[in-house]
């Protein structure tokens, strides 16, 4: 057996610095090489201050809202508001959505992205709104606008809307109310959210059967207070009712507002909150001022927008994680306090979270959530024994009020939502197989004794495997796959905790359901030893990487992991280790893709593999 089908490895670890790897044979260099290389590409995205701040995708969606924002804004000529700046963004941003119509005169998400009812409703939106304006008037035709028409009807318009999202109208009434300003549907097509139910404590949101994930509180009071203005209920004791609520209303929404004026730290939040505020006559509200003002600070220089300004602790907990005892020694104490730093110690006034868990990103709009917490755990219990004593104590103090956090997140089925206990009729709120799995994974780690809870948590994940031996994910998907699904991403995460577990307790049981999943992603490799979202769809990195990191740990195939294994090495030598594919979820259905995850998975990976004695066949 020659070249990359035989991959018999040997890692040295010479120093906690440097990485020293004893070169075996040819096969071995190929790997050791790549891992190097690979290794480098990632520690050289780090930001000034030591961290991953990473690059999320541009999209579509996010800039058709941003515009009709700012389309609104300038409008009304709010107060306080620089209105000389918004018709150079306004212009760009719809040149920048003209460029990107794909051949079937729909949009998507992103540049990689198929066409989707949702992206190609508000950009049509958008172009209805300007389509008379001088400057635009060249490209927005009679003939473009109804080729985009022929497709929308073809989809199937407001009815595939709302059949996308089924009961949960976090984007669906966004969506249907952008529509209705840009004169596509009448008023009547956008259903009326309760905004009233804001005025309640928060910690009875999850008894009032809001209709919009646990989030989206911004978007309900918002676009609630428009559609009560358009058409009010006939009913005249709740008119009466939502009249008196309104200005409680707003001063909530402006309350949870975060320093940097972005819901969320999201352009389409963001922009629905601003365009709704805006409709409804609140244009001189302090909450648009500073909605304005983010969107301002978080266009791109070619008049796009992205879906969140970033993932930095997200990205930064997966490059560390990715890369473990290889993190250069003096990027450690830095990198370990910027963590610590970024840790929840107050009541949340968003979300209302108890203090203990991390957020996706170090800015003020973020919100604790169950995937970024147990990130960090795993983080910085790697990294401890590589601290002054100071940090120890810090890193120790930090981990016992997370895990606290995350037991009082669990729910009653014994899994994990991601933000909040109890939200459990939405899908985006409900327990999650990858969510729980990774919580799972931290307090094996570093609160074992939690026994009853861990036990819970993984009966949760024996009930959602499914016959075929997959485990879907929440948040994250493939639009090559059916009905966008990624079996390989939410199988992969749950495998390593298996594993873990596996290791722990050696069930049977547990056994028989690990080999399962296992049996399932080799079932599902590509013939060019990559994997895709699902069987038969086209390998990339992120998913290639993330079966083989699952099957090393579980002790799998070698012949199996050899090839993904060399087909990782085959990317990073045609240098196309760095190509991102659309497969993370953002709000319901919303596709992105980020620059770090392909570099951090693939890191991951291929240090494990050459950390392997010996893979034959």
């Amino acid at each position: 057996m020659t070249g990359t089908a035989r991959l018999c490895l040997e890692f040295n670890m010479t120093d906690i610095v440097g990485v020293n790897l004893a070169t075996q044979n040819s096969s071995d260099s190929r790997l050791q090489e790549a891992y190097l290389t690979c290794r480098q590409l990632l520690l050289n995205e780090r930001v000034e201050q030591g961290h991953w701040e990473g690059e999320l995708s541009t999209s579509a969606l996010s800039t058709a809202t941003a515009v009709m924002a700012l389309i609104q804004v300038q409008r009304a000529e709010c107060c306080g508001v620089e209105l000389n700046a918004l018709p150079e963004l306004i212009s760009k941003g719809i040149r920048w959505l003209l460029s990107e119509r794909n051949n079937d005169g729909g949009w998507g998400d992103t540049p990689k992205s198929l066409s989707n009812i949702s992206t190609t409703m508000l950009v049509r939106a958008v172009l209805e709104i300007t389509k008379n304006t001088d400057s635009l008037n060249s490209m927005i035709d009679e003939s473009y606008l109804k080729n985009t028409d022929e497709y929308i009807e073809r989809i199937g318009g407001v009815a595939a809307v709302r059949e996308r999202y089924g009961k949960d109208r976090t984007f669906s009434v966004p969506i249907l109310m952008q529509a209705a300003l840009g004169g596509l549907v009448d008023w009547q097509e956008v259903n009326q959210l309760p905004f009233e139910m804001a005025c309640l404590p928060a910690n009875w949101y999850k008894w009032a059967n809001l209709p919009v994930v646990s989030y989206a509180l911004p978007a309900l009071i918002a676009i609630g207070v428009l559609k009560h203005r358009k058409r009010p209920t006939w009913f005249l004791p709740w008119r009466f009712v939502r009249n008196f609520s309104e200005a409680s209303a707003l001063k909530k929404l402006r309350k949870i507002q975060p320093t940097t004026g972005g819901f969320l730290e999201a352009t389409p939040l963001t922009s629905f909150v601003t365009m709704s505020l805006v409709a409804a006559g609140h244009h001189d509200s302090p909450v648009v001022k500073e909605a304005v003002r983010f969107l301002q600070a978080s266009v791109r220089p070619d008049g796009s927008w992205p879906i969140d300004t970033n993932l930095a602790t997200w990205t930064t907990t997966l490059s560390l994680n990715a890369l473990n005892e290889d993190l250069p020694g003096e990027a450690v104490e830095p990198i370990v306090k910027w963590l610590l730093d970024q840790q929840y110690q107050e009541v949340h006034p968003y979300t209302n979270a108890d203090p203990g868990g991390w957020a996706w990103t170090d800015l003020s709009g973020g919100v604790p959530d169950a995937d970024d917490t147990p990130g960090a755990i795993l983080a910085i219990s790697h990294l401890k024994s590589r601290v002054d004593s100071t940090t120890q104590k810090r890193i120790d103090s930090a981990i016992t009020a997370a895990n606290v956090w995350l037991l009082s997140l669990q729910n009653r089925d014994g899994g994990w939502p991601t933000f909040c206990r109890g939200w459990g009729k939405l899908p985006f709120d409900r327990s999650s197989p990858d969510i729980t799995a990774h919580v799972l994974r931290a307090l094996m780690e570093t609160q074992p004794e939690s026994k009853r809870q861990i036990a819970r948590g993984f009966r949760f994940l024996d009930r959602q495997q499914r016959p075929d031996g997959a485990w879907l994910p929440l948040w994250f998907g493939n639009q090559f796959a059916k009905e966008d699904e990624n079996p390989v991403y939410g199988t992969s995460r749950v495998l390593l905790a298996y594993a873990v577990e596996h290791e722990e307790t050696q069930l049977t049981d547990r056994k028989e359901r690990m080999q399962k999943g296992c049996e399932f992603l080799i079932s599902i490799q590509n013939e060019n030893g990559g994997w895709g979202g699902a069987k038969d769809v086209i390998s990339s990195v992120e998913e290639t990487a993330l079966a083989v990191d699952a099957l090393i740990d579980c002790k799998s195939d070698p012949e199996v992991i050899q090839r993904g294994v060399s087909w990782l090495i085959h990317q990073v030598e045609q240098g196309k280790i760095s190509e991102s594919s659309p497969i993370g979820f953002y709000f319901a259905k919303l596709w992105y893709y980020e620059k770090l995850y392909p570099l951090a998975f693939a890191t991951s990976a291929l240090r494990h593999a050459s950390k392997i004695e010996k893979i034959s066949n």
